[in-house]
């Protein structure tokens, strides 16, 4: 009797355990109704932003059917947006994305509109959208906004990237939205047919952005300025002789080959971004790794100081060295819109850090030039003064005797 208890009591604390977890594992889009009443066939969670994606696809049709709810949405000076990505680009969702907008209104239900997403600081402007689509409205209902649309995709797709945001309202212009981790990573490649999903990697992307950033910016924009500077300044003082060539070297070489890792992470930036393209950019940073180069080739084949072309190797070496630094700074800067572009002005204290080490690099660079002059105008003075000391007037020593 005893064990028959026990097992009794098993059997129920596993049973109100399962049902628990049960509980716990179900989707909270599961639970979910509609004013209109409406069911769709498939529904999830989102993983960012206390969101929701309910729809029913026909994929014969292309017919997609959708209600998509945001919460904690209490003020009346904010939007919601849900957008569909045509290229299925998951690292840069946002560039040509096609948006369904819900702006909150003071009174009455939001206005809902589309909106084409050219760039990342557009401000949802009311436009067309390449997908046909039916039936947009929006609900604010407490603390939920909710967007109904009926669009249609091309006929037999079945993955699609999708997006989804939240900002701010502006009068009646929607503002940009926060760059926090949560609405930087709200967006996924969805299966319709399966509902299975795949995050975005937007940490990996910022993460590789910032590397390659650190990496120009530490080689082509702050090693190869230092380096000329060293070799244009350093070599006046007879005692330096030779470790600042030896310096110059080392400073340029270790440019060169963080510049070249630099260069690498930009060019898998730029395959990981289709789409994205930053032309002048990318154009600068293959000129100067064909530049850096030359330069590295120039040294192995260094003449001799008496060697008859080491004049015409000269003016290669410098033409080519001061051409590499002011495309690299200007370059640099360039990187510096892309990423305002992409992420916004967080990035500002990056940009202002690099302006204060090349203002620094160039007042160096000018008192140096002055008192480098003030060296060598007293160097020739003493020269010249020594050779007439020696000579003389003449050439002899003496001057000539007056008769």
């Amino acid at each position: 009797m005893v064990g028959k208890l026990m097992v009794m009591r098993l059997v129920l604390a596993i049973s109100v355990l399962s049902s628990l977890l049960l509980t716990t594992s179900a989707q909270t889009c599961q639970s979910q109704t509609f004013t209109n009443n409406k069911v769709y066939t498939s529904c999830r969670d989102l993983p960012q932003l206390t969101s929701y994606l309910h729809w029913t696809y026909n994929q014969n049709t292309g017919s997609l059917d959708i209600a998509f709810r945001h919460t904690g949405i209490s003020s009346t000076d904010r939007w919601v947006a849900w957008a569909i990505n045509p290229s299925n680009n998951l690292n840069n969702a946002m560039m040509g994305a096609e948006a369904l907008v819900a702006v909150l209104q003071s009174s009455g239900a939001p206005r809902a509109y589309t909106s084409h997403i050219a760039g990342y600081t557009t401000t949802l402007a009311e436009g067309n959208i390449s997908y046909p689509h039916s039936g947009l409205t929006a609900t604010h209902q407490g603390s939920e906004v909710t967007i109904y649309a009926t669009l249609t995709l091309p006929s037999g797709t079945t993955n699609l990237v999708h997006l989804w945001q939240d900002g701010p309202v502006s009068g009646s212009t929607p503002g940009i939205h926060d760059r926090n981790p949560a609405n930087l990573g709200a967006k996924e490649s969805l299966n319709l047919v399966s509902g299975t999903s795949q995050a975005g990697s937007n940490g990996n992307s910022l993460r590789r952005r910032n590397v390659h950033g650190v990496l120009n910016a530490l080689s082509w924009g702050t090693l190869m300025p230092l380096g000329a500077i060293i070799a244009r300044y350093l070599k006046v003082f007879k005692s330096a002789d030779p470790a600042w060539f030896y310096l110059h070297v080392t400073c340029q070489t270790s440019a060169y080959i963080v510049g070249v890792a630099g260069w690498g992470t930009g060019l898998k930036l730029g395959s990981d971004s289709v789409g994205i393209e930053y032309n002048t950019h990318r154009r600068l940073g293959i000129v100067l790794f064909c530049l850096g180069t030359l330069q590295v080739f120039a040294l192995l084949l260094r003449p001799n100081k008496d060697h008859k072309y080491r004049f015409y190797w000269n003016i290669y070496h410098y033409a080519i060295g001061y051409a590499t630094i002011a495309i690299s700074i200007a370059n640099i800067f360039k990187g510096f819109d892309a990423l305002e572009n992409s992420v916004g002005d967080r990035y500002n204290d990056w940009k202002h850090a690099y302006i204060g080490i090349i203002a620094a690099l160039g007042g160096i660079a000018v008192l140096l030039e002055a008192y480098t002059w003030i060296i060598v105008l007293k160097r020739r003075q003493s020269e010249s003064k020594t050779t007439h000391g020696i000579n003389g007037v003449n050439g002899y020593g003496s001057r000539p005797q007056q008769v």
